[in-house]
Order: structure tokens, then C-alpha cells, then sequence
């Protein structure tokens, strides 16, 4: 995004150190001129900033959290008023249907070996794993506090953005 837009500041945040030093190691070494205008931080929402944004992003990560609801609390709560939230998220069938298609199955076993551990692995725990369907994300938004969610029309066979406002 910095690359793409000059005039932007891009925060990354995670709760991964070792992400996040893969992260400022991809930094250095592809793009050194926008470390003026990029940060990465080592945080969970607790530990935000009262910075405010004008656009934020969770990328394939929401499902993956323990307690999605504080979170997406968190991120709203530094969002300036009319900014967005988006919300990119593996694109599994909006409703459950037996077998699956292809893509479902994947994530199914994605779910089972790391996606559900992971986010279990924190108690108290929701147990969303990999195939977070639109409905159970518009349940998390709204227990946040978001009043809108739309699913942008993007075209992706493997994701599905959704924007999050209010």
C-alpha cells in the first residue's frame, strides 16, 4: 500500500514477533525507501495506540482469533468517523452444504490441522476456524458495534472481502 500510495502511513500490527520481523526483513529489503512511512509492531489490541485511521485492514487473520469481538471492538474504536474496516477472509459457501466443493474441503482440513487449534488455542475461546461463513462474520461486526457490512464485489476464487463500517 505505501508503495502504491505516497501519501499513506501504514501501521502493521500482529502478535507474532516472528512475523513481524519477516515483515521489517521484507521491508529492508524491498522497499527501504518507505520506512519512513511504515511501521510494524509487535501488539494485540489491547495494547493499541489512540492513533486513528482512515482505512483498516484484517487480512485472513479474524478467523483465526480467540475472541474476534474485542478486536474488531479495538480496530472500530481507532477508526475516525465514516472510515472502513475491510475484511479479507477465505471465500467458503455461505450456507453448509455435504460434500463441499474443492475449496471447502481444502479449508475444512486447513480448519481442522491449524486454523481451529490456533484460535483455540487462547481460552475463552468462539472456535471460528477457516470457513468463517458471511453471516457468522456480520454476528461478529455487530457485536462490535459495526452497523454495516457489505461484501465487496471482488472478484477472487480464494477470498472474500468484506466492508465493515459504522
Amino acid at each position: 500500500m505505501a508503495e502504491a500510495y505516497p501519501d499513506v502511513l501504514v501501521d502493521g500490527v500482529d502478535v507474532d514477533a516472528p512475523s513481524i520481523a519477516l515483515a521489517e526483513q521484507n521491508l529492508a529489503g524491498r522497499a527501504p525507501q518507505l520506512a519512513d512511512r511504515v511501521r510494524f509492531t509487535v501488539a494485540d489490541d489491547s495494547a493499541a495506540e489512540s492513533r486513528r485511521y482512515d482505512v483498516a485492514f484484517i487480512y485472513e487473520a479474524l478467523h483465526d482469533m480467540s475472541q474476534p469481538v474485542p478486536v474488531l471492538r479495538s480496530v472500530r474504536s481507532q477508526l475516525v468517523p465514516g472510515a472502513s474496516l475491510v475484511v479479507v477472509d477465505e471465500r467458503v459457501a455461505d450456507t453448509f452444504t455435504a460434500p463441499g466443493d474443492d475449496m471447502e474441503r481444502l479449508f475444512y482440513g486447513y480448519s481442522v490441522l491449524f486454523c481451529l487449534p490456533t484460535g483455540r488455542a487462547d481460552q475463552p475461546s468462539v472456535g471460528t476456524g477457516t470457513v468463517m461463513r458471511t453471516d457468522t462474520l456480520r454476528r461478529y461486526a455487530e457485536a462490535a458495534g459495526f452497523t454495516d457490512v457489505d461484501v465487496l464485489p471482488i472478484e477472487s476464487d480464494l477470498w472474500r472481502f468484506y466492508r465493515l463500517r459504522g
